[in-house]
């Protein structure tokens, strides 16, 4: 295609990149790619740019950028800006609108797509909200939340995945696949919450391809490709080399850049098809090169450039912006990034511009307004003309210094200035406090977490904070990175990423030394290894578990009482789903213990800062979030242990107490359990949750006038608690109390018409008060809602029975021993049935 004339200007502009850049070859390569049609064996699909900080990547793909766009490419690039592949996707979405082709139905699915999981988060929070016992199948609750962990849905469950078993989390995220289906409008729905980019990627490619039609190139490109290639190679992947997305275009080229090699075992096989470009330093004829055309050609001059950068391209580049005169100018790295650049910058304002630049980890025009302390005029000037300086990274709308350039900037400033290093950080710090509170106005706290701009705000105002060495931002940052567990891996790291960044940029070693340890408990334990590791500094390491406490797997009493006056046999499913946290709705939830051979705890305790104390609530935190991933696992002894070590630190902590009573009813131990709920409910009349689990435990001790106290007081409190309706129920039944039973579950099913356990015990009812036919309807709909509700299939055998259908009775009774086959009623019930079916 013949190229029209450019203007002197743009030839002025083509070779001030060349010259920035100096990678002649791989820019030769990359450009003459375009020269090659897609069916030639020589043209390449994938270009993968690889090599350690500060040897010009990020430089390297935006000079492809403006390479592809010379050839009339559509063009986008993504960062570590990006946290997943519908990110990528929004962010392709508006820089190609930005550039005239906008992708309408890929935007409006993505629409589309968080509607959706607002829905989803809110309507599995929602069926899930667990019961202490009695939840109608294998795995309960556990189960159920596991699902949410597995799918990765909702905040406070991702810390599950770790310590329940591949299996469970399979038959909790099935359990939860088919709540999601009963609540959407379409399966597409579904997919849509449960897998985006299956559902989402086909319409990009559909996009690509009617786009192609109008532009001779498409071009992606993904940088910081060791920050998303996590989440990113996977789908790349399949997208470029399998069917499972539809066809691209054979136009479209993707750039990938990041600081490790491709993973020889995806992309082995792709290798005729992509071209590996490894940075290394400048040789020396690229440094020399890249220096002449910045007009510093002396060879002393030259000879001591090259000595001192080792041929990074940032400092060269920063050197050769210097124009030293002689060898006398070009000293250390770290003074020419600072002191020698600034020197023939004679505007004392613009020098100290480009060192208050350097304090924030990113720069937009209202954070640099903030860290230049000037008027807003002023500061607009000033940061345009920082963003000309070759040491600022463009990243998207902001700017961050390269950290080659910046480590020295910040080094200057607190050894010249404590004070101003102080003041400017505290100065910083406010102002993103202010920025913070301002986006929490009005809002739903348990909603910040999913939202990037607080993140962002939040994690600024405390780097700023620990910068400045104020005196509980350690406290409050560990504070904080206990919730961030909650939220899973990727989160927490950005919280433990805060730490180091500002001790190695403050020079504090005490932070430094959190961060450092923080940072490999997660890489080598995950979120549970970081809470252990901040109760072992701490010196709270758990006690053993106390041998008296019995390890009890099964339920504390049947779930169902079939037959009326018949006696019930043993739970249906050998995992009461008590031990799964049965209230978790409003407590906060964290990673289980790990089984790290960590360093002894008197060297992890030699290396903790010795002025910072962690406060004894968030230790008490730390111990009941492990106590919850313990009972997750069926493992209430542990739990309790746990939660009595969080009731030493905090023993008036009336929803620690709360939990502890439930977990001791889990494991029979009622009298006790009586004990702490009433101490929980006595510090919380509130407490909906230790009103019905205490009346529960004093169900079982054989105090039905008690136990129908404390579950008024629950339902009085929350009117359509359905477990505790259901308990209310149970109460009626003992008191003689048919009505009240019935109408009890009424309410319950009404309340919650998706609780396939509420619909089995009104059917149980029903079919006490000798209305069997009625009891069937209620039976086929526990199991509409649970097809694997053993003790529903046993019931419904028994009302088939009654109702003379042998057969009906038989096969019912049959699927219930299938599904459980040491279900002792169950086959009581069937032999009753088989001696009257043969006489």
């Amino acid at each position: 295609m013949a190229r029209g004339r450019v203007s002197l200007q743009e030839l002025v502009r083509r070779r001030t990149r060349a010259g920035l850049v100096a990678r002649s070859a791989e820019r030769e390569l990359f450009r003459g790619n375009f020269d090659t049609a897609p069916e030639d064996g020589r043209h390449r699909f994938l270009f993968h740019v690889h090599g350690t900080a500060g040897v010009g990547k990020t430089r390297l793909v935006k000079e492809f950028e403006h390479l592809a766009r010379e050839q009339g490419a559509l063009t986008a690039y993504v960062n570590e800006t990006s946290g997943s592949v519908h990110e990528v996707l929004e962010s392709v979405c508006r820089q190609f609108a930005l550039r005239g082709h906008r992708l309408k139905d890929l935007e409006r699915m993505l629409a589309t797509h968080r509607e959706r999981r607002h829905e989803a988060e809110t309507a599995a929070l929602a069926a899930l909200d667990p019961a202490p016992d009695g939840a109608p199948s294998t795995g309960g609750m556990a189960l159920a939340r596991a699902g949410l962990a597995g799918l990765g849905l909702v905040p406070g469950v991702a810390p599950f995945t770790a310590v329940l078993d591949p299996a469970q989390l399979a038959h909790g995220a099935d359990r939860l696949r088919s709540v999601l289906a009963a609540r959407f409008r379409s399966h597409e729905d579904v997919r849509l919450v449960l897998d985006p980019a299956s559902v989402l990627t086909p319409v990009l490619t559909d996009e690509l391809n009617a786009v192609a039609s109008d532009v001779p190139w498409i071009v992606l490109l993904l940088d910081t490709y060791e920050r998303t290639g996590p989440f990113l190679d996977a789908w790349l992947h399949d997208l470029l080399t399998t069917d499972r997305y539809g066809a691209l275009p054979d136009t479209v080229v993707v750039v990938t850049a990041g600081q490790h090699p491709a993973d020889p075992a995806r992309w082995g096989t792709f290798a005729d098809f992509m071209t590996s470009l490894p940075l290394q330093p400048f040789t020396e004829a690229e440094a020399r090169g890249l220096l002449a055309e910045r007009g510093v050609t002396a060879e002393p001059v030259v000879a001591e450039a090259l000595r001192l950068t080792g041929g990074l391209p940032v400092l060269l580049s920063t050197i050769a912006g210097t124009r030293p005169a002689g060898p006398e100018d070009v000293t250390d790295p770290s003074a020419t990034a600072v002191e020698r650049f600034l020197k023939w910058e004679q505007d004392p304002g613009r020098r100290f511009a480009a060192l208050a630049g350097a304090l924030p980890r990113l720069l937009d025009a209202d954070v640099f307004a903030v860290a230049a302390d000037c008027d807003r005029d002023r500061a607009e000037e000033l940061y345009a003309w920082v963003e000309t300086l070759p040491f600022a990274d463009r990243l998207g709308g902001r700017i961050r210094y390269h950290d080659i350039v910046r480590a020295p900037m910040l080094r200057l400033q607190r050894g010249r200035s404590p004070r101003g290093w102080a003041d400017g950080h505290g100065r910083l710090a406010q102002a993103f406090r202010r920025w913070r509170e301002q986006t929490e106005s009005g809002r739903d706290t348990g909603t910040l977490w999913l939202d990037e701009t607080w993140c962002e705000l939040r994690l600024g105002e405390l780097y700023h904070r620990l910068c400045a060495a104020g005196p509980t931002a350690v406290s409050d940052t560990l504070r904080d990175l206990v919730d961030a567990c909650d939220q899973g891996e990727a989160l927490a790291a950005r919280w433990v990423r805060v730490l180091e960044d500002a001790g190695r940029d403050a020079g504090a070693p005490g932070v430094s030394a959190w961060g450092d340890r923080l940072s490999a408990a997660l890489a080598s334990g995950g979120t549970r290894a970081v809470l252990d590791t901040l109760l072992d500094w701490a010196g709270h390491t758990p006690l053993p578990v106390p041998g008296r406490l019995p390890v009890r797997r099964g339920g504390d009493e049947p779930s169902t009482t079939p037959g009326g006056g018949v006696p019930a046999g043993p739970p249906d499913f050998p995992g009461d789903p008590v031990g799964a946290d049965p209230m978790l709705w409003d407590l906060d939830l964290a990673g289980a213990p790990a089984d790290v051979d960590w360093m002894s705890q008197e060297q992890a305790r030699l290396t903790t800062p010795a002025d910072v104390t962690l406060p004894a609530p968030l230790l008490a935190r730390i111990h009941r979030d492990r106590a919850l991933a313990h009972a997750a696992r069926g493992d209430h002894t542990s739990a309790v242990t746990e939660l009595s070590g969080a009731l030493a630190l905090t023993p008036d902590d009336a929803r620690t107490l709360a939990l502890r009573g439930e977990y001791l009813r889990a494991l029979g131990l009622h009298a006790e359990a009586v004990a702490d709920l009433e101490q929980a409910t006595a510090l919380d009349p509130a407490d909906a949750y230790a009103w019905a689990s205490l009346g529960a435990a004093r169900l079982t001790l054989g105090h039905p006038e008690g136990a129908r106290t404390a579950l008024d007081h629950a339902l009085a409190l929350r009117p359509d608690y359905t477990w505790a309706l259901v308990r209310r129920a149970r109460v009626a039944r003992e008191l003689g109390d048919p009505e009240g039973r019935l109408a009890a579950l009424d309410r319950a099913v009404a309340a919650e018409p998706d609780s396939a356990w509420a619909h089995c015990e009104r059917g149980d009812a029903l079919r006490a008060a000798d209305r069997d036919r009625e009891a069937l309807t209620a039976y086929d709909r526990a199991l509409a809602l649970d097809p694997g509700y053993a003790s529903a299939y046993a019931s419904r055998g028994v009302a088939h029975h009654r109702l003379g259908h042998l057969d009906e009775a038989l096969a019912d009774l049959d699927r219930a021993l299938e599904l459980n086959p040491s279900y002792a009623w169950a086959r009581e019930r069937r032999d009753a049935v088989v001696q009257h079916r043969d006489g």
